[in-house]
């Protein structure tokens, strides 16, 4: 690679490249959607390694079935693609942490994604079983593998010494062999943050633009410029999927275009993350589809069409587009909304190519250099001017060339088309030919996507319910909730019992319980899903005990310090169960340290200094007279605010979770807000809390509830629908029909969790009714990949508007 662009065995190329996931379909669907992707025009596949996928447990590796990367990228090299491989070690990708095995949260020394030996200790028993696959199949040795990326978007990370972090893992590549080419992504365009500036590591960039914005062009040629001044490409690993844009950074100097998401997936099982997409969380659904040009189930979408016509751009001007270089001008003027500043490479070999967006939804025209041309709605052609022919000068053409030969030229156009050979313009219509200064110039309309026909949904209501529910693995008893991970559960659930006094008790504090938590007291049960956020919870008139089963539905896949559980790293269970013993208003009496404030210290309530410093920070303080753990809540938060308890450092504290636990025997607590002539309406108030004490754990991992699914039970037939009570389940058998595509299953009812199961895998979970946030692809369905047989549903009622039932399951 340098500044003019990429070379492939010697020959210069634009990389068109489309993510595909072996770890988000069946192994017996890869040769098809590898297909599908060399079809397209694409000529390389960009694929994460996810670390916790082939690391079941600590030292327990898996390579086989569906987890074979080595056979995925081997029928990669056969298809003829081109792989970027990106193992991490962390991958974001709305995975399950990010691909970062949840014990590491065990070890509280260990950091994440720094310079750090416990950490590189772990990486390094990762690299060591994946780099020598990668090494294996990498361009030179026979296969694949053109470049390796190492880490993901770092620059939206706090790690503390990128250039040591980035150097040790490219020393690791290195000593595994690694000899393409290694890259590091920049998710918001640090491209020190991304690669610490490490000798070797390739800066790439990934842009998410509004596609509708008039100013990506001057945003992408900015970087291509930066790098270009170190000798390099522009590499644009990620980016949105519409061909639109796609050509708008083409022209702009991009080398490689690497949309994402464009072959859809699924995250099966317990893979999904809980991420920062809702308000602020949210849940990855069992559907993983961003609207690329492949769904989920396979079917190709009108983009799709879109891109074999870009991939006949790039092969008829081949080094001509390949080694361009971006810099040239033309004069643009149009009737549509249009970019703000249009990108022109100057091609190799002579001529330039202009690329015309129309960001609007009617056709309309454009003045290119004096001519005016028709522009079709929603578009960007790449219009060429003064391209030298074999003896002639092309000097305008107002859309896709897609056939370069010498029997003549061939465009793409859903509009006509003006050329210009010599001196004076000819339009020709979609469909025809002409001799233009005797040249043959034909125009093809754009072929359209024919999607198959689907069959008419179908309700299946007859279903076998089995007697028996899956048997829990004893995990101790424990005087506080002990995390899910240190029970050994990565992936699946647990249970926490115990029986508490709850005499002259009017409430509970639970403090950091996720993901999801069934909480029943009494025989009443709360279904929660806060991420972490700490919840109060009324049980007057409540005894009996207390019973919570606690699911894990993914571990965070970036990192958001705003609620506990969306920390990178962040383990997953009950969290800390609290009677509130006392409540007292703490409000008042607080001293006023900052702006012009002497000594002794004024005494006002929290927020009440009257400043003419609007925004600049000023601390309170107060005195805690505690001989019991407390609680300090903060009412009326808004803005994050600065908490000391103590001595201690300071923490901050935000609207979506204003409480912070104070330890017994703490004195003192100060919190630093920057000031509002108003006094910004907070208020507090200090919770006196006991812990509840003596619990009975139980857990059930993935691999256990996959085990019970599969197995044959006795049951009976029941109909649909089924009514459960909140916290009660059901295991169900169904038989589904055959279908080419597999069957897309979709649970009609209301609040129910329901997770399925077929030939010996699970394929996912769907939660219907009143739920939190989710994100991807459909929520609400399950898929049951072609060929694989005996669906197994685990339905669970759960709390909310309504009574929990399953009426039907509608598949198609």
């Amino acid at each position: 690679m340098d500044a003019r662009g990429i070379r492939i065995d010697g020959q210069p190329q634009v990389v068109l490249c489309a993510s595909l996931f072996y770890f988000r379909l069946p192994r017996e669907q890869w040769r098809a959607r590898l297909d599908q992707v060399k079809a397209s025009g694409y000529t390389c596949v960009d694929v994460y390694l996810p670390w916790n996928f082939h690391e079941l447990a600590p030292g327990r590796w898996s390579f086989d079935g569906r987890r074979d990367v080595a056979a995925f990228l081997d029928l990669a090299h056969e298809v003829g693609l081109h792989v970027i491989a990106r193992p991490g070690p962390y991958i974001c990708s709305e995975w399950d942490g990010g691909a970062l095995p949840a014990w590491l949260g065990l070890d509280p020394s260990l950091q994440v994604r720094q310079n750090e030996p416990r950490f590189l200790g772990w990486v390094s028993e990762w690299f060591d079983q994946v780099l020598p696959i990668l090494a294996a199949r990498q361009f030179g040795a026979g296969g694949a593998v053109i470049m390796v990326q190492l880490e993901n978007e770092l620059d939206f990370f706090d790690c503390e010494d990128r250039t040591g972090y980035i150097t040790a893992l490219h020393d690791q590549a290195v000593a595994h062999g690694i000899t393409v080419p290694l890259v590091a992504c920049a998710g918001q365009g640090d491209l020190f943050g991304a690669t610490g500036n490490v000798q070797d590591v390739v800066p790439a960039c990934n842009f998410y633009p509004n596609d509708d914005s008039p100013h990506i062009e001057a945003e992408v040629r900015r970087y291509a410029d930066l790098l270009a001044d170190r000798g390099l490409p522009l590499l644009i690993t990620e980016t949105n999927r519409r061909h639109r844009t796609l050509r708008r950074l083409l022209a702009s100097g991009a080398s490689l275009i690497a949309p994402y998401l464009q072959a859809s997936g699924w995250n099966f099982g317990y893979t999904p993350s809980s991420g920062n997409w809702g308000k602020p969380g949210n849940f990855m659904s069992h559907g993983y589809d961003f609207g690329g040009y492949v769904s989920s189930t396979g079917i190709e979408r009108p983009e799709y069409a879109e891109a074999q016509v870009l991939g006949r751009v790039l092969d008829a001007l081949g080094s001509r587009v390949a080694l361009a270089i971006s810099g040239g001008s033309a004069e643009v003027v149009a009737d549509f909304p249009t970019s703000s500043s249009p990108s022109v490479l100057d091609l190799d070999g002579g001529g330039q190519l202009v690329a015309v967006p129309n960001l609007g939804t009617t056709d309309g025209r454009a003045v290119v250099n004096g001519v005016s041309v028709a522009v079709a709605a929603d578009s960007c052609p790449l219009m060429l001017i003064d391209l030298p022919l074999r003896d002639k000068t092309l000097t305008l053409a107002s859309a896709d060339l897609v056939e370069l030969s010498d029997d003549g030229l061939t465009f793409s156009s859903k509009v006509p088309v003006t050329v210009v050979i010599g001196n004076t313009p000819v339009e020709i219509a979609v469909g025809a030919s002409l001799v233009v200064d005797g040249v043959p110039v034909s125009v093809q309309a754009p072929a359209d996507v024919v999607r198959p026909e689907q069959a008419a949904p179908r309700d299946v209501t007859a279903v076998r319910r089995r007697e028996a529910e899956a048997p829990g693995k004893p995990a101790g008893t424990h005087e506080l909730p002990p995390t899910l991970e240190s029970l050994g559960v990565y992936r699946g659930r647990g249970t926490y019992t115990t029986t508490a006094d709850l005499t002259g008790v009017d409430e509970l504090l639970l403090v950091g319980a996720s993901d999801i938590v069934d909480l029943s007291i009494g025989g009443r049960v709360q279904t929660l899903a806060g991420f972490g956020a700490t919840q109060r919870i009324d049980v007057r008139g409540l005894t009996g005990d207390i019973h919570a089963t606690v699911e894990i539905w993914g571990h965070a896949n970036f990192d958001d310090a705003r609620l506990p559980s969306l920390k990178l790293g962040a383990l997953r269970g009950l969290g800390s169960l609290w009677t509130v013993v006392d409540t007292e208003d703490f409000s008042a009496l607080w001293t006023v340290e900052g702006h012009w404030a002497g000594e002794p210290a004024p005494l006002r309530g929290l927020t009440g200094w009257s400043s003419t410093r609007v925004g600049t920070p000023i601390t309170y303080t107060r005195r805690v007279d505690a001989s019991e753990t407390t609680a300090l809540h903060l009412k009326g938060v808004r803005e994050p605010v600065s908490v000391t308890v103590g001595d201690g450092e300071p923490t901050t504290v935000h609207a979506e979770n204003p409480w912070v636990l104070l330890s017994a025997g703490t004195k003192q607590v100060s919190v630093t807000v920057p000031h509002h002539p108003s006094g910004g309406g907070l208020r507090a108030e200090l919770l006196t809390l006991q812990p509840v004490t003596d619990w009975t754990c139980a857990v059930q991992d993935d691999e256990l509830l996959t085990a019970f699914a599969q197995q044959d039970r006795p049951g009976f037939e029941i109909e649909l629908p089924l009514t459960l009570e909140p916290g009660e389940e059901a295991w169900l058998d169904v038989q589904l029909p055959t279908l080419q595509n597999g069957s897309v299953v979709r649970p009609v009812g209301t609040q129910v969790r329901v997770t399925g199961w077929a030939s010996g895998e699970c394929i996912g979970r769907v939660w219907i009714g009143e739920r939190p946030a989710f994100s991807g692809g459909d929520p609400d369905v399950l898929w049951t990949p072609p060929g694989w047989s005996g669906l197994a549903l685990l339905v669970r009622g759960v709390d909310g508007p309504g009574t929990p039932e399953l009426r039907t399951l509608r598949v198609d």
